[in-house]
């Protein structure tokens, strides 16, 4: 049985577009929690975590509302460690994509005591690559990933113990299609290994996940972030920064499969679910409906029930 806990962190500090608050009990509604009970977990919802409001406030030195990511992200960070520490596989249900930051320091921090390799796949219509030099906008949740691998304001580059956070080395992208043209460069400066749809179109989805996956094995930590906009809207209609041409509803389905076949994920970031802008919850259904797939829904095992009925 496998122990996870549920974290909700509601809030969209980080965000373009206010709403993505809502997004821990957009999820619960759609029936998170019973959905993985029915794969035989032992769900723990631990509840949302408390911060600061959001003051809508414009950028200041590059950074819109850095005091408030900062005391969000350090309550995901606390939280998340937490539940890593008393063996369970943490799923913080978003907000805006801004609170990876603590998320993922807390992961990197757990994988160094426990001796693990961190892989971490982090799926998005975007890189989330800016800097305060290179944002044309100064939200944060376009930045997560720079902070982690060092590059931002010391308040989120050292939230955890260690400096950076991860390695560039680390982390696989995918599903990218709107890159700021600065974080283009950066990307292709820092090395950071990048499967964006042109790639996805050329050589599928399958592929392109066998190479992302590529040297995962029983040493590693395997985490998964997830940014409901990597999807395609048409299918995914509920999120701040849709951008049209994302993986079909089978391609992210297959990405979630082939992920639950390693064996390996430990831990799950859900993030940029906005009700605001949804249709009847359409797409927190369909983010359960991608969590079954990482935790064992199959289309083969659902015929042969279905053949057995």
């Amino acid at each position: 049985m496998r122990r996870v806990s549920l974290i909700g962190v509601p809030t969209d500090i980080g965000a373009s577009t206010i709403g993505c608050r809502m997004g821990p009990q957009g999820l619960r509604v759609a029936g998170i929690t019973e959905a993985l009970q029915a794969f035989g977990c032992e769900v723990r919802d631990v509840g949302d975590l408390s911060g600061p409001d959001n003051p809508v406030l414009p950028p200041v030195n590059g950074y819109r509302h850095l005091d408030e990511v900062v005391a969000w992200n350090r309550a995901v960070y606390d939280a998340v460690g937490a539940e890593l520490a008393d063996g369970r596989l943490p799923i913080m249900l978003g907000g805006d994509h801004c609170l990876a930051i603590g998320s993922i320091a807390a992961i990197a921090d757990h994988c160094r005591k426990a001796g693990k390799k961190l892989r971490v796949i982090w799926v998005d219509a975007h890189a989330d690559f800016n800097t305060a030099e290179l944002t044309p906008s100064g939200n944060i949740h376009g930045m997560p990933v720079a902070c982690l691998t060092g590059h931002g304001p010391d308040e989120l580059t050292r939230i955890g113990d260690n400096y950076p956070a991860m390695d560039a080395g680390e982390i696989r992208q995918i599903g990218l299609r709107s890159v700021d043209a600065g974080e283009k460069k950066f990307l292709n400066e820092q090395g950071v290994e990048v499967f964006d749809m042109r790639f996805l179109d050329e050589i599928g989805m399958r592929a392109t996940m066998e190479r992302a996956l590529d040297g995962v094995d029983e040493s590693t930590h395997l985490h998964l972030s997830l940014d409901l906009d990597f999807v395609d809207p048409a299918i995914a209609p509920g999120v701040g920064t849709p951008v049209q041409g994302g993986p079909t509803y089978r391609e992210a389905h297959l990405c979630m499969e082939m992920l639950a076949d390693t064996g390996r994920l430990a831990s799950i970031d859900l993030v940029e679910l906005n009700p605001a802008l949804d249709l009847r919850n359409t797409t927190a259904a369909l983010a359960v409906d991608l969590i079954e797939s990482l935790f064992g829904k199959s289309t083969l095992l659902r015929l042969h029930e279905s053949v057995a009925d």
